[in-house]
Parts: structure tokens; sequence; C-alpha cells
């Protein structure tokens, strides 16, 4: 069953033929994502030519397709719960939050409360609806153990803003991370393609088999201190795909410590979780223009780790 909501039409030019349909959709549409579209696509809310398609559909010149994007679902499903926030910084567009590790960023199976989803939706009067019900505002996440700097969107606006930064790799987002081993290279670029894993369907991995399901990933590192078997580096992230620094490093055998699912499971310096933390993040403000970076100081568990290390 269709639902009303806005309209986009796209005629194809001779240059964008032969693309796949839900990649020329997510591509031309920087606030949906490729499985959002795919989704959109199976519930027939994207066609070609006024007819049903498939998402590897190839586009051929002239055609239309039409795009309805459905509104967003009223947020009934998510309770607003009274959960302190640490705030960086907010308007009326925007609100940036240092998260600290152990919170998840948006419910999930199993995962229905105590959610940034769910302590956003009492201290703001409105996020904006393009995440869904689940994902109201969310932009780009944080894994559950991970800590920092995370930028949520008010209005849609904002959100459209924000996600083609990020798609577009203009937005800046640094992480520190404690890896097991000593780095060799002082600095190095990690581009390795990355899915599910073959078998371990919850795990993501470096795909090297054309014929498996990937998607480009790039991470940019630089060693910022050595502690004989261990590297605090810091990672910068080109794309923004699912546990991406986690599975590059690991790729290159330098684990982040307290990554059990990445790395080794034994536990170092105390810690439970991984020691990776989102220090800087950088935009444009989506409604003046203006250059916006924010940074966020280590969480107490990390500065211990490297105070063991460092003998002090």
């Amino acid at each position: 069953m269709e639902v009303e909501g806005k309209v986009r039409e796209f005629l194809i030019s001779p240059d964008d033929a032969d693309q796949r349909l839900d990649q020329y959709v997510s591509d031309s549409l920087d606030a949906l994502s490729r499985s959002h579209v795919q989704k959109l696509i199976k519930s027939g809310q994207i066609k070609v030519n006024d007819s049903l398609s498939k998402a590897g559909y190839k586009i051929r010149k002239d055609d239309k397709i039409t795009v309805v994007i459905p509104p967003p679902e009223k947020l009934d499903r998510v309770e607003p719960e009274k959960i302190p926030l640490d705030i960086l910084y907010e308007d009326d567009d925007l609100i940036v939050i240092n998260k600290p590790a152990g919170m998840v960023v948006h419910p999930a199976a199993g995962n229905n409360s105590g959610t940034l989803v769910n302590a956003l939706l009492y201290h703001c009067e409105r996020l904006s609806g393009i995440g869904g019900v689940q994902r109201p505002g969310i932009v780009h996440r944080l894994d559950k153990d991970t800590s920092g700097v995370l930028v949520v969107a008010k209005s849609d606006r904002a959100h459209q803003s924000l996600s083609k930064q990020i798609k577009d790799r203009s937005a800046t987002r640094k992480y520190l991370a404690l890896v097991l081993g000593n780095v060799r290279q002082d600095e190095g670029t990690i581009e390795a393609r990355m899915g599910r894993h073959p078998v371990h369907r919850k795990k993501m991995s470096v795909i090297k088999e054309e014929h498996l399901k990937s998607r480009e990933a790039v991470t940019r590192y630089r060693v910022k201190e050595r502690f004989n078997d261990y590297t605090l580096v810091e990672a910068e992230l080109k794309t923004g795909r699912t546990h991406q620094i986690r599975v590059h490093m690991s790729s290159i055998k330098h684990p982040v410590v307290g990554d059990h699912v990445y790395g080794r499971s034994k536990n170092e310096f105390g810690v439970k979780r991984q020691l990776l933390h989102a220090e800087t993040l950088g935009f444009i403000h989506p409604a003046n223009g203006k250059e916006m970076r924010f940074t966020s100081d280590l969480p107490d568990d990390f500065k211990q780790a490297l105070r063991i290390l460092r003998g002090s």
C-alpha cells in the first residue's frame, strides 16, 4: 500500500545511465541510505516509468524515476526518558552530544530503553523525522561502547545537510584508539572494502572476494604515542561503515584494546570495552554556513589505561 508523502522525480541523463536503481536514488537523495532506498523500492514507493522495479535494475537514458518519501511515523513507539545528557552545543537545528561509553544510540530489538534517542525525546521538543520512529534525528552513530562526539539533527534541513557532508566526506571525524602492538608506520591509509562477515552475520569484515556484497571503506591513521606492546593512534574516517575503525585496525593486526569481537577476549587495564573515542567532529552548520568543530576529552577509563602505560 502506498503512503502519501514528499514526491521527487528524476529524468535519467546519458551520464547517469547504467547505474543500479538503489545506488542512483541513494546518491541523489543524501538523507536516504541505500538500505532505506531498498525498502522503499520493495514497498512500491520508488517506480521507474510508473512501474515497479527492483533495486538492481540498471537505469537507462530517459527513464523517469519517481520517489515517494513517506512522512515520518509518529514517535509513539519510543518512550521519552529523563536521562542526563552531556550537551556540547545546541540550537534550533542540531544538538551535539558527548556520548558516554555504554549508551546505545537508538532502540533496537532487546534495547528499547536507556538509549540516546530515549534521552533526546525527553530533552528536545522536536527531532528530524527522516530517521523514522526508531532513529529520529540520528545522522550517524557510535557503537554502544564507543565514547565521544555525536551530532543529532533537529530539523529535516539539518539532517539532509549533515548526511550529505558525511557522505561526500567533507565532515571531519577523528577518533583516538589504543591498539595492540607497535604500529611501525607513523601514518598510513587503510583502504579495504567491508561487508557482513560471510559466516558470522552479526560481525563485519574486510571483503576481498568480488562476488560478495561490500562497500568502499577508507581509514587514515596517525601514531600519537608508542608503548612497546601498545600504540595510541588517531584514526580519521573518510567513510562511515559499521565498526569501520575496529575492523580496519584488526585487519592490519592491531586490534583496538578491549575489543572482544575483533580483537582478543582478555580484559586489559581493568577495562571491559574497546578503547575507542570519537574525539573530534567538524562540519558546516546547515543554517548559517559557519564551520563548527567540537572536541571531547578522553573518558576516565581511557585516561587510566594511558597512565598505567606511561608509568604515572
